[in-house]
């Protein structure tokens, strides 16, 4: 079934068409790696399909409702949710208050309760830091649950962000650079927690990585785009095939040569 349709998105900045006629549709579990050249509107797309920005035609359909055009806030409360290709936490709070934010759409108190400190407010507050934490085990972040976030380290700060994207319970969530900045290692243990959050969580995954060897890893289909069009579409074998993309990313050495 699917889960999410993109149909024909344009968008344009003045006189430039950022991203042209893009189409994209992913079914529910699936697990998708949307990848090109720096500049080819990877990020653009995904600010469409969050809400950032609204296409200037085209239409996209979630859960068989349109989303397009609607606030950034209310496509979290429609569970899709992001990451960024520049971490965005917050810096100065705790790791676990990193991930608490992203519960406040579903806390159960009103305004009154938290001037008067109600029971309900406490309650609330107490279920809210179970969530988090239950998160943070799951990714061996509760023992740095007090800590601030600019202190973690970046392969932990990258994963917070993660965490932080899973407390909204998303039914898609959209990846962008998730190994930039790791090492080899690092990037390893990233491809194998991808496929386990999309297990474990069973929801769909979008991503964009620039990493050839994690693309191909765990994408079971791939989208390259360049100068904001789509120029193929397939499984990682068959985009390494492709000689558009050869010629258009990949280059001569292919896959291999991107890693």
């Amino acid at each position: 079934m699917s889960l999410l349709k993109a149909n024909n998105l344009t968008i344009k900045f003045g006189g430039l068409t950022a991203v042209s006629d893009f189409s994209l549709t992913i079914g529910e579990n699936d697990l998708v790696g949307l990848i090109g050249p720096n500049g080819a509107g990877k990020t653009t797309i995904f600010n469409m399909l969050t809400g950032v920005y609204a296409p200037t035609s085209g239409n996209i359909q979630f859960n068989g409702e349109s989303i397009e055009g609607i606030k950034p806030y209310e496509i979290t409360k429609k569970n899709i949710a992001r990451t960024f290709q520049n971490i965005r936490l917050l810096k100065s709070s705790s790791v676990i208050d990193n991930v608490k934010i992203s519960f406040n759409y579903q806390i159960k108190y009103n305004i009154f309760d938290a001037v008067f400190r109600t029971p309900r407010f406490f309650k609330g507050e107490k279920e809210i830091e179970e969530k988090a934490l239950e998160l943070l085990k799951i990714f061996k972040l509760d023992g740095k649950k007090d800590e601030l976030a600019s202190n973690l380290p970046y392969g932990d700060q990258r994963r917070l962000e993660i965490v932080r994207a899973l407390a909204a319970s998303p039914k898609l969530l959209l990846l962008d650079e998730p190994a930039a900045g790791m090492n080899p290692q690092e990037t390893t243990e990233l491809m194998h927690l991808i496929n386990w959050i999309r297990d474990e969580f069973k929801i769909a995954i979008l991503l964009i990585e620039h990493d050839m060897k994690l693309v191909m890893g765990v994408c079971e289909k791939i989208v390259v785009v360049d100068y904001g069009k789509v120029i193929a579409e397939g499984t990682p074998d068959e985009i390494k095939k492709n000689e558009k993309v050869i010629k258009a990313y990949l280059g001569e050495g292919g896959a291999d040569a991107k890693n």
